[in-house]
């Protein structure tokens, strides 16, 4: 079953000579069960790209669908709902909420949702366990360090029944051991019936997917099959 799927799609920002085209002609289909990392040079369209495919921007053309929905013909309130249920993010910035608590940032997205605050938070407990982090559930973001904040993110963007996993650099502010296991909890998720659109630079990372795109000002350049494995990457097999 098709998730995510983007449909001739550009972007432009701006008119005129001032015009950037951060996508042009984007056509990329993410299947249930299916991880696909997208690589690319700074500037390349990469973040854009994440951020139509998630309903946080919209495109100049084309049409974007998650789960058979064209977000294009969504009210706001639609929108809305469908990221707080569907769609998970990971952000580069992380964008927790600094008057929050590590458990309440995870629990918030069930909470506008309609869950009750008492098993609400017992997910986002769970969630921050699966990322190593449980232990920290009292502390506001500024009583952690980068890694354990993004950590945290992660947890808030695979809580609940999320059907679409975007993430943005997820292992940027970790140790390569943390990085890992963050991946392989990205994959579970994956590999349990969600859809994932992952943004890297690092070959390590992207062979963890199923696929990879290139993206190069704007244009999607090449498509391949899985990378070799991190074992192979680092040499270990």
């Amino acid at each position: 079953m098709t998730v995510l799927r983007l449909c001739g799609v550009h972007r432009t920002h701006g008119t005129g000579a001032a015009a950037v085209h951060a996508l042009r002609g984007v056509d990329l289909t993410v299947a249930a069960g299916e991880l696909v990392a997208v690589m690319g040079p700074s500037g390349s369209g990469k973040s854009s790209l994440l951020n139509l495919a998630g309903g946080l921007d919209s495109p100049t053309e084309g049409e974007v669908h998650v789960e058979g929905r064209h977000l294009g013909a969504l009210t706001r309130a639609q929108l809305a709902q469908l990221r707080r249920r569907s769609v998970g993010y990971v952000f580069q910035d992380l964008n927790l909420i600094a008057s929050l608590t590590a458990v309440e940032n995870v629990a918030l997205p069930l909470e506008l949702d309609g869950v009750g605050v008492r098993p609400a938070r017992k997910l986002a407990t769970v969630a921050l366990d699966a990322v190593g982090v449980a232990e920290l559930a009292a502390r506001f973001p500024d009583e952690l360090s980068g890694g354990q904040q993004q950590r945290v993110a992660i947890a808030r963007a695979l809580v609940g029944e999320r059907r679409l996993v975007l993430a943005d650099e997820p292992t940027g502010a970790l140790d390569s051991q943390t990085g890992e296991a963050v991946l392989r909890l990205l994959r579970a998720r994956i590999d349990a019936g969600a859809a994932g659109l992952l943004v890297t630079h690092d070959p390590r990372h992207a062979a963890w997917a199923d696929r990879v795109v290139f993206l190069r000002d704007g244009v999607m350049v090449d498509t391949s099959g899985p990378l070799p494995s991190p074992e192979q990457l680092l040499g270990t097999v």
